[in-house]
């Protein structure tokens, strides 16, 4: 089967595949139709990276997580995503207000709302479910680089239950929107 795979920073990628968060905010992975702005796909694996990761930028009761990468040249996907709201943010007082619900600092969403001097964000929860076998692949040449989205071709995946209870999410969706109001 082929699946998409979100790169995403490895400490962020851990903190949803733990279940200790459900929102990311980003600025790439979005594609533009004649509709607006959607996600390119609302199921994903997980794709942890350490290309940019930033200390700087995540909040400080998750540094401690930061870690080298375990095995370069190795990719090991944790989990499926899948998307549960996705809210384009259009204000950076609301998109600041988003800093309590994920990792980032407000620095980092402010960096990113005016990125390529196109002020928005967009806030994706996520029902995250841990693969219940490793799926470990090489890095391959067109997995390298600056790219949000990587196709995995012929790719077998089993997924166990959600790793935050559904009344959890909901109660977070909630939350994430009475911020965003």
């Amino acid at each position: 089967m082929t699946f998409s795979a979100l790169k995403e920073w490895d400490t962020q990628s851990r903190l949803l595949t733990q279940g200790t968060l459900s929102l990311l905010i980003r600025k790439g992975g979005i594609m533009e139709t004649h509709d607006g702005f959607e996600v390119e796909h609302r199921s994903f694996l997980l794709y942890p990276t350490f290309l940019h990761q930033n200390p700087a930028e995540l909040q400080p009761q998750y540094q401690s997580l930061l870690r080298d990468d375990p095995q370069p040249g190795v990719i090991g996907f944790p989990a499926l995503a899948e998307v549960v709201a996705m809210h384009k943010v259009e204000s950076l007082d609301r998109a600041l207000r988003l800093e309590p619900l994920q990792a980032l600092t407000g620095a980092a969403i402010e960096r990113r709302f005016h990125y390529r001097n196109r002020p928005w964000v967009h806030a994706l929860l996520l029902r995250v479910r841990p693969l219940l076998e490793p799926l470990v692949l090489p890095e391959s040449a067109g997995m390298l680089g600056c790219v949000s989205w990587v196709p995995l071709e012929d790719v077998t995946v089993r997924v166990g239950e959600p790793v935050v209870p559904e009344d959890v999410l909901e109660a977070r969706r909630l939350g994430l929107e009475q911020v965003l109001a």
